[in-house]
C-alpha cells in the first residue's frame, strides 16, 4: 500500500469535495481516501499494483478541478497565486475592482425604484435599462464567469455544487432584466413599469467574490503554521570540504558532511556534534523554551538555533529525512485528514444542493400561484438560491483541525489525524510508562553485588560479560550497564555476543566467551528455574530506595545484581496534578519490580500502579481498563510511553501517546506524539483537543443554523405576516460572509496557547 498527497484547486464549495472523494473511491485500486476542502488537498491510499498516483491525478482533472502531488520536500503549503477556486490573484483583484465599481453605479442607477421617489436632480440614463444592461453584462459572464464554469462541469457529471446555486441565482435576476429590457410592452401594457434587477446580480457576484477573497485570505491563516514551521529552516550550510569552507545551498548537503555552525546561525540539517560545545534553542521544533547544552557525541536537529560557542557536526539526515521535515509532512496529513464528528457534515452537504434548488422552484411556482406576481416569485427563488451555503457547512470542521493541529506543532506536539484529535477530548485515563517517560530514560548504575565464594564472583569480568550481552539491546538500563562498565575499567572492544536474543519486558540472553549469559528480572530468572534468594535482601533494599535492579546469571546460575536509579523528570509531578486537575485518572504502567513502582508512584502522587508487566502483559491490561463501563459507556483509555517494549499498549490505546525522545516504533505506533518529551505536552494536547471540539461545535451549529434559518425566511416565510421580503442582495451578502464567520471562529483557536499557559 502507498499513500498521495494531492494539492487540490478549483473546488466551490464542500460539495465539490465530496464529488472529488467519490470519484477518487471509485478507481480500482485506491483503498481510501480523505478530501480536505479547507486544506484542499486529498490524501489517499492505494494498491501501487492495481493502479498508479498519475491515473488517480487525472481522475481529478477530468472532474474540472487541478491536482498536484503535494511536494515532500519542504515547500510552501499555499501558492499566493490560487485564490477563490483557482482564480490567480491579480485576475481576481482585477474582477473585484471592476464588478465593484459598476455594482456601485447599478445601485446608484436604481435608487429611484428603491425608494419609490422620483429624484428631479437625478440623471435619468443612469437607471435606463439598456445602459444597466452593458454596465451590468461584463460582470455577470466575466466577473462572474468562474461561476458558469464551475456549474457547467457539475452539470457534465450530472451534480451540483455552490456554482450551480450562484449562477442560477445571479442568471435569473441578469435574464428576467433582459427581458423587460427587450420586452418592456409586456410590462407596460399592465400598467407596469418594466422591472429590472440588473444591480441585484452585480451585487451578488461582487459580495460573493469579495466574501471568496476574504475567506481564503482567512483560511491561509490556519496554514500559519506549516508556513513558520517551514520558514525555521536555514537557506544554506557553511561546509568542509576539501579543508576549505564553503557556502552551500542547503538542499545540496550530503548525509557525512561536515558542517560548521557559529553563534546565532541555525543548523541546517540534523546530525551529530563531532566538535565543540554550545548550547542550542529548540523551542521552535520542541516547544522547549530552555536551551539544551550539547556535548561532542549529541544530536543537533535541523532549523534550532545555536546559541553560544561554535562547533562542527557530521549531517546524519538531510532533505525529507530531517526531523523539521518529517514534523511538516506529519502536520500537513493531519490538517488534510477528516474527523469523525464531520461525516453528519458530509451527509448534509451531498443533498444540500439538490434540496436547495428544489426548495427554490417550489418558492417559485407556490408564489407565483398564489399572487401571479412574476416579480414577487423570481424575487423570492433568487434569494433562496443565493442564501443557501454548503461553504460553512464544509469548513466547519476542518478549518478548526487545521489551526488545533498547527498550533500543537508549534508547541512540539504531533497530532497524526484529525481523529486522533477527537478522541482525545474524550480521555478518562492516562497510563504512563516509568523509564523515560515519568524518568529522564538516562538511568545510571548506583550499586553492583556478586555472589561471594563462586568462581563467578570476579567482578570485573561478569561486569564485562553482562556489558557485551547489553551492548546489543535497545533499553536505557542497557546503556546504563555498559557505561558502568566502562567507568569501572572493563577493557573495550567487548567480546562478540552469539545467538543473542531479548525477551521483552524480561530481559537479554547470548553466549559470550563460551559461556550463557542472562540479564533480566528476577521473575524471569526465577521461571526459569534460577534461584535468586541469596541476593533478594540487596532487591528489597534497592528497590524500597526507587531503583531498578537487574539480575545477572551465568550457566543458569545467579552471579550478580546490579541497582540502577533514574531520576523523575521535573515536569512529572506538576504534569500528573494539572492531569488529576482535570478529572483524568493517572496510572502507572511498569515492568519494573513492585517495590520501585510503588515509590515513584508515591513521590509523584498516584495511587494506582500496575508492576512487573510483560509487553503482551501491558497491552492485555489497557484493554481490561477499556471495559470499564461508566456514566459515558466504555472508558477511553490513553497510554504514553517511549520503548519497544510500549508499543503494542500504545496501538491498543484509544489514544497512544509517545514520548519524541523515545524509539522510532514507539513513535509510529502512536496517534500523539510529545517531541520534547514533557509530560506537560499531554496536559497542553488534551486540553487543545477539548477546545478545537469546542469550536468544532460552535461551526457546526452556526452552520446549520444559518442555513435552517435563512432559507426559508429567503423564501418569504415572513412576507404573509410583516410584508416584507428578503432582498436579494441582502441574501447574497449573508450567504458569502457566512462562511467567513466559521473561518475566523476557528482562528480564535490561536489565542488557545496564550490563555492555556
Amino acid at each position: 500500500m502507498e499513500s498521495l498527497t494531492l494539492k487540490l484547486g478549483g473546488m466551490a464549495c464542500a460539495a465539490c469535495a465530496n464529488r472529488i472523494d467519490r470519484a477518487i473511491q471509485n478507481i480500482p485500486g485506491v483503498i481510501d481516501c480523505h478530501v480536505n476542502f479547507a486544506a484542499e488537498q486529498a490524501t489517499v491510499e492505494y494498491n501501487p499494483e492495481k493502479t498508479r498516483a498519475e491515473i488517480i491525478q487525472q481522475g481529478v482533472i477530468d472532474l474540472g478541478y487541478s491536482a498536484l502531488p503535494l511536494q515532500d520536500t519542504i515547500a510552501s503549503d499555499d501558492n499566493p497565486e490560487r485564490v477563490a477556486g483557482g482564480t490567480p490573484q491579480n485576475e481576481l483583484n482585477i474582477k473585484l475592482i471592476l464588478a465593484s465599481a459598476i455594482a456601485l453605479l447599478l445601485i446608484i442607477g436604481s435608487l429611484p425604484m428603491m425608494t419609490g421617489f422620483a429624484l428631479s436632480w437625478f440623471p435619468r440614463w443612469l437607471h435606463h435599462p439598456w445602459f444597466q444592461l452593458i454596465l451590468s453584462t461584463p460582470v455577470q459572464f466575466w466577473c462572474g464567469g468562474q461561476f458558469y464554469r464551475g456549474a457547467w462541469q457539475a452539470l457534465k457529471h450530472r451534480t451540483s455544487d455552490m456554482n450551480s446555486l450562484i449562477a442560477l441565482g445571479t442568471s435569473a435576476a441578469y435574464f428576467y432584466s433582459v427581458f423587460a429590457t427587450f420586452f418592456p410592452t409586456f410590462f407596460t401594457s399592465q400598467g407596469l413599469e418594466p422591472p429590472v434587477y440588473y444591480e441585484s446580480s452585480a451585487v451578488i457576484i461582487t459580495l460573493i467574490l469579495l466574501g471568496r477573497l476574504i475567506e481564503r485570505q482567512a483560511k491561509g491563516k490556519t496554514s500559519d503554521a506549516i508556513r513558520k514551521l517551514i520558514g525555521l529552516q536555514a537557506k544554506t550550510a557553511r561546509l568542509i570540504r576539501s579543508g576549505q569552507e564553503i557556502d552551500i545551498p542547503i538542499q545540496d548537503v550530503e548525509v557525512g558532511d561536515i558542517i560548521i555552525v557559529r553563534p546565532g546561525e541555525k543548523i541546517p540539517v540534523d546530525g551529530e556534534l563531532i566538535e565543540g560545545v554550545s548550547t542550542v534553542d529548540e523551542s521552535m521544533v520542541t516547544g522547549e523554551s530552555i536551551p539544551m547544552k550539547k556535548l561532542p557525541g549529541d544530536e543537533v536537529i535541523g532549523a534550532t538555533i545555536n546559541k553560544s560557542g561554535s562547533f562542527k557536526f557530521r549531517a546524519s539526515r538531510v532533505g525529507k529525512d530531517t526531523l523539521l521535515a518529517q514534523i511538516v509532512k506529519l502536520v500537513q496529513e493531519a490538517q488534510g485528514s477528516k474527523a469523525p464528528i464531520q461525516k453528519l457534515a458530509d451527509l448534509v452537504t451531498e443533498w444540500f444542493v439538490p434540496l436547495v434548488m428544489a426548495i427554490a422552484f417550489i418558492t417559485f411556482i407556490l408564489w407565483f400561484t398564489l399572487t401571479g406576481n412574476l416579480t414577487l416569485a423570481i424575487i423570492t427563488s433568487v434569494s433562496v438560491l443565493v442564501i443557501a451555503c454548503p461553504c460553512a457547512l464544509g469548513l466547519a470542521t476542518p478549518t478548526s483541525v487545521m489551526v488545533g493541529t498547527g498550533i500543537a506543532a508549534q508547541n512540539g506536539i504531533l497530532i497524526k489525524g484529525a481523529d486522533s484529535l477527537e478522541v482525545a477530548h474524550k480521555i478518562q485515563t492516562i497510563v504512563l510508562d516509568k523509564t523515560g517517560t515519568l524518568t529522564e530514560g538516562k538511568p545510571v548504575v548506583t550499586d553492583y553485588i556478586t555472589v561471594l565464594g563462586t568462581a563467578d564472583s570476579n567482578e570485573i569480568k561478569l561486569l564485562e560479560l553482562a556489558a557485551a550481552i547489553e551492548r546489543n539491546s535497545e533499553h536505557p538500563v542497557a546503556e546504563a550497564i555498559v557505561k558502568y562498565a566502562k567507568a569501572q575499567g572493563v577493557s573495550f572492544p567487548l567480546p562478540e555476543v552469539e545467538d543473542f536474543s531479548a525477551i521483552p519486558g524480561a530481559g537479554v540472553q547470548g553466549i559470550v566467551s563460551e559461556r550463557l549469559v542472562q540479564v533480566g528480572t528476577s521473575r524471569w530468572l526465577n521461571e526459569l528455574g534460577i534461584n535468586t534468594e541469596i541476593l533478594q535482601s540487596y532487591q528489597n533494599k534497592w528497590a524500597g530506595a526507587g531503583k531498578t535492579t537487574a539480575w545477572i546469571a551465568l550457566d543458569g546460575k545467579l552471579s550478580g545484581l546490579v541497582a540502577i536509579s533514574d531520576t523523575l523528570k521535573p515536569s512529572s509531578k506538576s504534569a500528573i496534578k494539572a492531569l488529576q486537575k482535570m478529572g483524568l485518572e493517572v496510572i502507572i504502567l511498569t515492568g519494573d519490580n513492585q517495590e520501585t513502582a510503588s515509590k515513584i508512584a508515591s513521590e509523584v502522587g498516584i495511587n494506582r500502579f500496575f508492576a512487573e508487566i510483560r509487553p503482551d502483559g501491558k497491552a492485555a491490561i489497557i484493554k481490561s481498563l477499556q471495559e470499564v463501563r461508566g456514566k459515558k459507556g466504555k472508558s477511553i483509555v490513553a497510554m504514553v510511553g517511549d520503548g519497544i517494549n510500549d508499543a503494542i499498549a500504545l496501538a491498543q490505546a484509544d489514544v497512544g501517546i509517545a514520548i519524541g525522545t523515545g524509539t522510532d516504533v514507539a513513535i509510529a505506533a502512536s496517534d500523539i506524539t510529545l517531541i520534547s518529551g514533557d509530560l506537560h505536552g499531554i496536559v497542553t494536547a488534551i486540553k487543545l483537543s477539548r477546545a478545537t471540539m469546542n469550536n468544532i461545535r460552535q461551526n457546526l451549529f452556526f452552520a446549520f443554523i444559518y442555513n435552517i434559518i435563512g432559507i426559508p425566511i429567503a423564501a418569504g416565510i415572513l412576507f404573509p405576516f410583516t410584508g416584507w421580503l428578503l432582498n436579494p442582495i441582502i441574501a447574497g451578502g449573508a450567504m458569502a460572509f457566512s462562511s467567513v464567520s466559521v473561518v475566523i471562529n476557528a482562528l480564535r483557536l490561536r489565542e488557545f496557547m496564550a490563555e492555556s499557559t
